[in-house]
């Protein structure tokens, strides 16, 4: 990285963020997202994810400053010594998971999720669903509000919410987490090599339709789905060393309320 990089800064609409946007530009300037070095994102954990599903393609390093609700994956905002903070940052590499849809209609949809894939019930009554692994069936029949599969560091979301494990960055796993569950009544999901190819197969889908989610891209009306860790994509997040991801995702195991 150059002593001076290039920054592109992107903002969520919120009149904070906004703010913020132009009190950085004039500060640091502004570049094209393709022609900057550095992304930095102004906003929430939901802006961070959509500037990933956005601009992830350009392997650019994404620098987040928290401008939302939840800032799980920003750093505190400041705009003195930008410069000097990008420079000090800790990488964190993220490899997203990769979705594969089979709808009803016939359509194959596919999507990135660096947080997490869900499926839910569309409808009053609980989805009946089928897990395999690697090409063997190891849950014949779940029956449930739903199911997901987290990435590490989706793993203190929407999956630790469901009772699902935190995982650790690095760790090389990714957990199973079903959404209550009513039977297997005491399954409580499983944690899964990283490699792992999960497919799940909708057993009643015109009675009993089910929806899928990766992070924000829902696809309703699913027969099956079939999830795998991205072999050949990763995005890299910058953290400030005394707020890096991993000991953020430690101390969460270590919190309540």
């Amino acid at each position: 990285m150059t002593a001076t990089p290039r920054l592109a800064f992107l903002a969520s609409p919120a009149e904070e963020a906004q703010r913020a946007l132009t009190q950085m530009t004039e500060r640091y300037g502004e570049h094209a997202p393709e022609d900057a070095d550095v992304l930095v994102a102004l906003g929430g954990d939901g802006f961070m994810l959509q500037t990933l599903h956005r601009h992830a393609g350009l392997s650019k390093p994404v620098y987040g400053m928290k401008l939302g609700t939840v800032g799980f994956m920003m750093n505190h905002q400041r705009s003195e010594d930008l410069i000097g903070r990008i420079h000090a940052a800790e990488p964190a590499v993220l490899r997203p998971l990769e979705m594969v849809a089979q709808t009803e209609s016939g359509a194959t949809v596919g999507s990135l999720a660096y947080n997490e894939v869900s499926l839910l019930r569309q409808t009053r009554q609980a989805a009946h669903l089928s897990i395999d692994l690697n090409g063997q069936t190891r849950l014949d029949e779940l029956i449930c509000d739903g199911v997901l599969v987290a990435t590490p560091a989706g793993s203190t979301a929407y999956n630790f919410s469901a009772h699902g494990p935190i995982l650790p960055l690095g760790a090389n796993v990714i957990a199973l987490t079903p959404i209550a569950a009513f039977r297997p009544r005491r399954w409580r999901g499983a944690v899964l090599k990283a490699d792992t190819e999960v497919r799940f197969r909708v057993l009643d889908p015109f009675k009993r339709p089910v929806s899928a989610t990766a992070d924000s891209h829902e696809v309703r009306d699913i027969v099956e789905v079939t999830i795998r860790e991205s072999r050949d994509r990763t995005v890299t997040l910058l953290f400030d060393p005394e707020h890096n991801l991993e000991e953020r995702i430690l101390a969460e195991q270590f919190t309540s309320g």
